[in-house]
């Protein structure tokens, strides 16, 4: 699949500036901050960058850490897994496979069916539910 690609001026003209900071500086939103992480609709979330589908409400549940988390992402090839060896530790960020945006990262400490916990910035997403009704 071709890669979503922009500049950098043309992606600070279409996001905030947290957006930018999060999404293609790889930054993270402080705990507890995003709408999207007691977002409880049916739905899909987004990547804001690209509006690739990357995740199902349905994968959504309460991890206690402050950011949206999810089981799984709601196809195989949604996001790519990347080593991340950033502030002193061995993690696995997560990015989107359309536009390469930094979500967040994958820990192995997720509920079943996968055991995967995908701590997502909701800075990075957007939510549109199954009902047609605005993002919450």
């Amino acid at each position: 699949m071709p890669k979503f690609v922009k500049s950098e001026a043309e992606w600070k003209s279409l996001l905030t500036p947290e957006q930018f900071r999060v999404a293609r500086k790889h930054g993270t939103e402080r705990a507890g901050t995003s709408p999207l992480n007691v977002e409880k609709r049916d739905g899909v979330f987004h990547c804001v960058c690209c509006d690739a589908p990357l995740f199902t409400s349905d994968a959504k549940y309460e991890s206690g850490t402050g950011w949206p988390s999810f089981f799984q992402p709601v196809t195989p090839n949604a996001v790519t897994e990347h080593e991340d060896n950033g502030l002193f530790m061995r993690r696995t960020e997560i990015r989107c496979a359309t536009c390469d945006a930094h979500l967040g990262h994958v820990f192995p400490d997720g509920p079943r069916p996968t055991g995967q916990r995908y701590c997502m910035n909701g800075v990075a997403m957007t939510f549109s539910p199954s009902d047609g009704n605005d993002a919450a």
